[in-house]
């Protein structure tokens, strides 16, 4: 699994004096059909989101407002991605640890998600996740 498969995707903006339209069709903008949506807001100055990652789940983050980082891992490697814009999101396939934070006073992340929640479906535990990736980096 290569982090390039975790990208930034722009999405359409609609410029207008009277303020810009952004809008996202599942499996046109982003790659996978939309099964669910929530958003993070009211995050406490220095806390931590995440510290996850999805079996068979594909994630698009956006940044509705303010800011965030989101560190990403595939078991060898990390990056991190800076949100800051409501008209581009991150896409996070299967099978990326992922660990959210740097939340400006403000902020709010819209998650779409192409799965359903299903809490089976998670690795909440580093050590189960890097035996899962085969011990790389354990």
């Amino acid at each position: 699994m290569e982090l390039s498969q975790c990208r930034i995707i722009d999405l359409p903006k609609i410029a207008d004096p009277r303020g810009n339209l952004t809008f996202i069709e599942g499996d046109r903008h982003i790659p996978f059909a939309v099964k669910r949506v929530f958003y993070l807001y009211d995050v406490p100055g220095g806390a931590e989101r995440a510290g996850h990652a999805l079996k068979k789940c594909h994630q698009f983050l956006i940044a509705m407002s303010g800011s965030f980082d989101v560190v990403v891992y595939n078991g060898k490697e990390k990056e991190r991605f800076h949100l800051n814009r409501s008209y581009y999101g991150l896409h996070l396939p299967p099978m990326f640890w992922r660990e959210m934070d740097n939340f400006s006073s403000g902020s709010v992340c819209l998650a779409l998600a192409s799965e359903s929640y299903d809490e089976k479906d998670y690795f909440r535990d580093y050590r189960d996740y890097l035996r899962e990736m085969g011990g790389v980096g354990a």
